[in-house]
């Protein structure tokens, strides 16, 4: 069994979420929140930031640690078994730019209830229902978009 760790972001703007396309080969691989596999000295949220700017061309802010998600899948002769830590981020605009390199040919920001419809996988679903409720708590106190929050 080989471990593994990655980071990733729910990217809100304007209460929208940020969202890519994955397409491999022309094969349907559905529509994910960023993150990607953390690289020796970085910690935490240096690789959600990182992996973020990477996979949509957005520089967010990190607000707040969301939680982590855990999954397995199998690879020839292992199986792979990766945890995601997840911060909520904000962006300052709609911009995104998805990286073809990763297989990503779409990318854009979504309502809640078009975000969580779209999400693939139930794990993400989880996270971005967590994230979203910590977002609207901030916003309902005031604290979204306060410089001095973060």
């Amino acid at each position: 069994m080989i471990e593994a760790t990655s980071c990733g972001g729910v990217v809100i703007f304007r209460g929208k979420i940020l969202l890519l396309y994955k397409n491999y080969r022309n094969k349907y691989e559905g529509w994910v929140l960023p993150k990607g596999t953390v690289e020796e000295g970085e910690d935490y949220k240096e690789t959600a930031s990182r992996e973020v700017l990477e996979e949509t061309g957005v520089n967010a802010a990190i607000i707040k640690y969301v939680g982590k998600s855990q999954y397995t899948f199998s690879i020839p002769d292992d199986t792979v078994t990766k945890e995601v830590h997840w911060y909520l981020m904000m962006s300052d605009n709609y911009y995104s730019k998805p990286q073809w390199e990763e297989y990503f040919v779409d990318s854009g920001y979504y309502k809640f209830h078009e975000a969580y419809h779209l999400l693939k996988f139930s794990n993400e679903k989880q996270i971005l229902e967590l994230a979203y409720d910590e977002y609207l708590r901030l916003k309902k106190s005031n604290l979204w978009g306060n410089k001095k929050y973060f």
